[in-house]
């Protein structure tokens, strides 16, 4: 059993800033991939960024390629999501998940190969 922890989210201005976190426990986590999704009120849940357990891959969504970085720290049993140049569009409950993988280069872009699910973080970006 793998649990996710997100933090980080809150209230920003359109152009402004934030960094989420997960931390991830009761596993290995170097042997997982791991990826943000999010979901907007009334809105299915999307996804936003994933990186493969190596680390040596990343993939994003078109939409926010250019401003978000994902990247981890497996020592630290921790993603993060630096989310730069935000759009009241980014407003949304943002999702860390995670599944195992035997490939080091594998970054899974669809919520039913994930596993593992934190609680969510709310992320509002103001006009």
């Amino acid at each position: 059993q793998v649990q996710l922890v997100e933090s980080g989210g809150g209230l920003v201005q359109a152009g402004g800033s934030l960094r989420l976190s997960c931390a991830a426990s009761g596993r290995t986590f170097s042997s997982y991939a791991m990826a943000w999704f999010r979901q907007a009120p009334g809105k299915e849940r999307e996804f936003v960024a994933a990186i493969s357990w190596s680390g040596s891959t990343t993939s994003y969504a078109d939409f926010v390629k250019g401003r978000f970085t994902i990247s981890r720290h497996n020592a630290k049993n921790t993603v993060y999501l630096q989310m730069n140049s935000l759009k009241p569009e980014d407003t949304a409950v943002y999702y860390c998940a995670t599944t195992w993988t035997a490939s080091m280069s594998r970054t899974p872009r669809s919520s039913p190969e994930y596993d593992y699910w934190g609680q969510g973080t709310q992320v509002t970006v103001s006009s």
